[in-house]
Order: C-alpha cells, then sequence, then structure tokens
C-alpha cells in the first residue's frame, strides 16, 4: 500500500505526501533510489522518532540513536514531524520542511525506549530518573528501599531513590540470555513464560522488608500478579508498587508497538466494566487523578494484586519529565487527546 501510493506520486516528495496524507496512523520511511542516495521521512506528526547520525565520509539513519555510538557515528539531527531529505555519502539534502504539529509518542521514554536512545535530544534514562525524583519526593509511604523492576523501571527506581534519600536495592535481577523484552512475544502465555523466566528475585534483599518497586506501566497486569506472589513467597513484608505513567485507560489507534488492540486486555478497563457494567462509560473520569472514580479504581488493582500502596504518576509529572510542551506529545493513551 505505501509503495503504491509513492509510485502514485510525480516526484518522491509527492508519492511520500501521498501516504501522510492517506494511510491512517504513523508512517515513517526509508527509500533506497536508483542513485543509491536514501530518503528518509519521518511521519507527518512525529509520532515515531527519525535521527541522522555522521562519521567521516558516511550518514546514518535510523529510529534509535542508541545505535550510532558503536559504529562511530555522532548524532547529527533528529527530523522533524513530516520532514523528508535525502542522503548521500557526503551531503543530506532536505526535500520537504518539518511541519509545525508534533505527536510524539510519550510511551517511548516510559517503557519502549533502550536507556541511551535519545528523542528530540531528551535522553530515556534522563526522563525515567527525573520521574522517579519527582515520585520520590512527593511520596509519604515509610519504606526500606526502592527497587526497580528490570529493565525499564530501573531508571526511575534510581530516581525514586534520590528523591526521597533511601537506598537504591537490586531485589530483582534479569537473566539476560532469555527473550529481550516480554511485551514482543504474540501469545499472553509466551509472554507471561519470557517475564517469569528473565526476573529473578533475590531473597537476601527481599526477607522480611518493606519494598517500593518502580515499573514502567500496568498494561493486562498478568506480569504484577504473578511478581507480586513471587516476591512474597520470597519474604517480603510489604510490596509498595510505582508506575512511571498513568493509568492505561484507551488502547493506541496510531502504533502497533503491542499486541494491545482490544480495550478489554486493560486492567482498567476490566474493572471499568465490572463498576459501571461498560468497559467504555465514564472514560474521562477513571482518568482523571484524584477522581472518586480514579480512586475507587487504583484502590481495586491493589487489592486485586496484594500491594500494600499503588500509585501512578501523574500526567502534569510525566511531562515535566520529558520536557516538552504537552501539545507535542501524545498521551492519548492516558486523556484520548491525540487524533490522526
Amino acid at each position: 500500500m505505501v509503495a503504491l501510493l509513492i509510485i502514485q506520486g510525480k516526484t518522491f516528495v509527492e508519492g511520500i505526501e501521498n501516504v501522510f496524507k492517506y494511510i491512517k496512523g504513523s508512517c515513517s520511511m526509508l527509500l533506497l533510489t536508483e542513485d543509491g542516495s536514501v530518503i528518509a521521512a519521518r511521519d507527518r506528526l512525529g509520532r515515531t522518532p527519525v535521527v541522522i547520525g555522521k562519521k567521516e565520509g558516511a550518514y546514518a539513519v535510523s529510529s534509535e540513536s542508541t545505535c550510532f555510538p558503536n559504529l562511530g557515528y555522532e548524532i547529527e539531527t533528529f527530523l522533524g514531524p513530516g520532514e523528508i531529505i535525502r542522503l548521500y555519502s557526503d551531503r543530506v539534502e532536505q526535500l520537504r520542511k518539518p511541519g509545525e504539529e508534533m505527536q510524539i509518542c510519550s510511551f517511548l521514554w516510559v517503557y519502549y525506549g533502550f536507556p541511551t536512545s535519545c528523542y528530540e535530544g531528551i535522553n530515556v534514562e534522563e526522563v525515567r530518573f527525573n520521574s522517579g525524583v519527582k515520585m520520590g519526593r512527593k511520596d509519604e509511604s515509610e519504606v526500606d528501599c526502592a527497587c526497580g523492576i528490570p529493565d525499564s523501571g530501573v531508571g526511575m527506581a534510581l530516581g525514586y531513590a534520590e528523591g526521597k534519600g533511601i537506598p537504591y536495592h537490586r531485589a530483582i535481577s534479569k537473566y539476560t540470555p532469555t527473550w529481550p523484552r516480554s511485551f514482543t512475544p504474540g501469545t499472553q502465555e509466551l509472554r507471561s513464560l519470557v517475564a517469569k523466566m528473565k526476573l529473578i528475585p533475590n531473597r537476601s534483599m527481599l526477607q522480611g522488608k518493606r519494598l517500593l518497586f518502580c515499573d514502567d506501566s500496568i498494561v493486562r497486569g498478568t506480569q504484577l500478579r504473578d511478581n507480586v506472589k513471587v516476591l512474597y513467597d520470597y519474604g517480603a513484608k510489604e510490596i509498595h508498587m510505582r508506575i512511571a505513567c498513568p493509568p492505561l485507560i484507551y488502547t493506541c489507534p496510531f502504533l502497533g508497538f503491542t499486541a494491545s488492540k482490544n480495550a478489554l486486555e486493560l486492567i482498567t478497563r476490566r474493572i471499568i466494566k465490572e463498576l459501571e457494567g461498560d468497559e467504555n462509560k465514564n472514560l474521562e473520569k477513571y482518568a482523571t487523578t484524584d477522581s472518586p472514580e480514579y480512586k475507587k479504581m487504583v484502590g481495586i488493582i491493589a487489592e486485586r494484586f496484594g500491594l500494600t500502596t499503588l500509585k501512578f504518576n501523574t500526567l502534569e509529572t510525566l511531562i515535566e519529565a520529558i520536557g516538552l510542551p504537552k501539545c507535542k506529545v501524545c498521551t492519548h493513551c492516558f486523556d484520548a487527546s491525540s487524533h490522526f
């Protein structure tokens, strides 16, 4: 479909603009041309990143800046929303200027991104650390130490420990030879198996402790349930959970990062259905931090999984940690605020 739309244009730029016009969703592109040059285009609203790297005699293009250092490249620039460039071995030619509007996915910093990657010049690990610092400074829960659920919860936990002034302990370690990301397998059964096999509890760090764990998000709740059971089995006295982002209320209509397409796969929507009789009822109220509906939903999640306390970062705190204006960041999965 994408190739068909491109060849209908008189030029590569016109063809790519056809994609922007007719494809519903996010589509960044790389085109290898007959003369050996590469055309790179970032999707119209910049939901996903495109970054250019440079070293002597060569350019590179990627969605992740983390691939550059070990190959000898430095970050040259980040393409803007809808920007199109042509790469030669010795120069970069701009074919289309970037648009003003941007809706980069906030979940890149929360979960998908590798710690060393940068998007819009903003480092993933820094955002996770800063969000933890902000939460730790405000949290009055009495705990012995902060811990991270590897890998994406670690940066937040380090920040939380600093913000609250408590130690950071590795109560769970990741066995790296397993599947790299537990959200990528195609079935829930396999996702759960991968999550179980890659995380190994440390009894010495758990026994008799009031532990606060940081994690990126709660989607279906299956991994949280299994992790909490293991932690109690290994002697944890209390388990407090802190989540880097607000509750996921809406599925993503823009990107294909996750297998979650049905709203009822989200633990939040299942609870809303239990409370309201309809998973689509009063969603705005459940998405509003500190509303009675929000507090009820969070309380049920905590009770269902045996958590001593459960708190989510607010949307305002997440945006502050990212450091971009709210209008330039897609937060649709939290508040249904974005558009095609």
